[in-house]
């Protein structure tokens, strides 16, 4: 009888995430929780409906929208082709254009205008680095259907309470009128006109937007440039008396707001679909990653993806970056903690011990249970380190004692001068408002 030979055990390597796309996970977790909670909160009192758009978009929908000779479209999508149709597909690099093209395609505005925001995340493919993944992830507003400077000025406003429910101060707001088409290219021109006087001292990233898209040259980053764009004709000076009269308006909303802003004449979109309202949210703890918040008017959005002319106005907010502000900050979100704990000194108590937790979840008491180890259940002590621990403000104890006469021991943890009291394992209903109320 031949011998057999034994299975070779083949070791597989590990497998890691993408590079550029990163778990997050507990306790920073819990942060991005308190944020996203914050941000429903917010959006909830101004009026704002959520909407979710798929990841996966047609290619012609960022290469309509944001412009062929953009950054994003020219170097950083992730497209494919779908191989069961042969369609041009792409991961979504920002949320405005989907969300436009759901508006156009459901006929969202045909009773009035809405006001829509999105959480979710977005595909670049550039260089990691601080604040910068391939994989990062925005919160959004988008208004659409109003024309007027009050809009713009609500979702500026909007960023301001947002700022402050986080506890960050150290941001300050920048804006800008790009005014409308036919401005911009006369603006345009002169620009061309402009560097083409200087041609021998740009770089070879001006070089290639003179023509493309020389309102990008405005916005470089070269210090060998800046006397140049300093000296460049300003898109102010060649606005009319309609967005003149948007940008006063505007600005006379914020004045009376309380609200300081600078106006950065080279504040700038690198997508087509911009006009009149810009605007960027910036701090200086972030290093050269400074914008933490960026948006502006795209009346002219809706026509490029389809739909019959329609306003819209919006901003787009990187959940890393501001994340990351708030840890520079030094702001402390309180820290997730159960209501209760529930301490189960034995197997047998834990049929008890279950149906409780149930109950008081079901009326919204935050309960985390003693788990039992792998070998052991755990002595009292132990299990009490865990309830402190936990940040809990009460302890429920299912000792032999109170179930032998159907109670459960409460034993608040944060006060020292309270007492332990028991009650009624039958009339959970009568008693839960002391826990939500500890």
């Amino acid at each position: 009888m031949a011998e057999s030979i034994p299975a070779v055990k083949v070791a597989h390597p590990p497998l890691v995430a993408v590079k550029g796309m990163n778990d997050i996970l507990p306790p920073d977790s819990a942060r991005w929780d308190w944020f996203e909670d914050t941000v429903r909160g917010l959006m909830r009192r101004y009026g704002y409906l959520g909407i979710r758009t798929p990841i996966v978009e047609p290619t012609p929908l960022f290469v309509r929208g944001l412009g062929q000779v953009t950054d994003i479209v020219e170097k950083e999508m992730y497209s494919f082709t779908d191989s069961m149709n042969g369609d041009a597909l792409t991961l979504r690099p920002e949320g405005t254009a989907g969300v436009v093209r759901a508006a156009v395609e459901h006929s969202m505005l045909y009773d009035g205008g809405k006001r829509l925001f999105y959480i979710g995340p977005m595909f670049r493919h550039e260089r990691p680095q601080r604040g910068r993944y391939r994989q990062f992830h925005q919160v959004g507003v988008e208004a659409l259907g109003f024309a007027g400077p009050d809009v713009d000025a609500e979702v500026i406003l909007m960023c301001r309470a947002l700022w402050r429910e986080l506890g960050l101060a150290d941001v300050r707001l920048e804006l800008n009128c790009l005014g409308r088409s036919d401005e911009r290219q006369a603006h345009r021109a002169a620009l061309i006109a402009h560097f083409e006087a200087h041609r021998e001292r740009l770089d070879a990233e001006a070089q290639a937007r003179l023509y493309s898209n020389p309102l990008r040259i405005l916005d470089t980053k070269n210090p060998a440039l800046q006397l140049m764009v300093e000296s460049a004709p300003r898109l102010l000076d060649y606005l009319g008396d309609a967005s003149l009269r948007h940008f006063e308006a505007l600005r006379a909303v914020l004045d009376a707001a309380g609200q300081p802003y600078r106006v950065n004449h080279r504040l700038v979109r690198g997508m087509d679909y911009y006009g009149l309202t810009v605007f960027e949210w910036v701090t200086d703890r972030l290093g050269a990653q400074g914008t933490v918040c960026g948006g502006g008017r795209y009346d002219g959005l809706a026509e490029l993806v389809g739909g019959k002319p329609a306003p819209g106005i919006g901003w787009g907010m990187g959940i890393e970056r501001v994340l990351d502000l708030v840890v520079q900050s030094g702001v402390q979100p309180p820290p997730p903690r159960p209501d209760v704990y529930a301490v189960v000194p034995a197997p047998a108590a834990l049929p008890a011990a279950m149906t409780v937790a149930e109950a008081l979840r079901a009326a919204g008491v935050a309960v985390l249970m003693h788990a039992a180890g792998k070998d052991a259940w755990g002595s009292m002590k132990s299990q009490f380190k865990k309830a402190d621990a936990s940040g809990a403000r009460t302890a429920l104890i299912f000792g032999a004692d109170e179930l032998a006469r159907g109670e459960v021991a409460l034993k608040p943890l944060r006060d020292a001068a309270a007492v332990q009291t028991t009650r009624p394992i039958a009339d959970v209903a009568a008693w839960v408002h002391e826990l939500r109320n500890a």
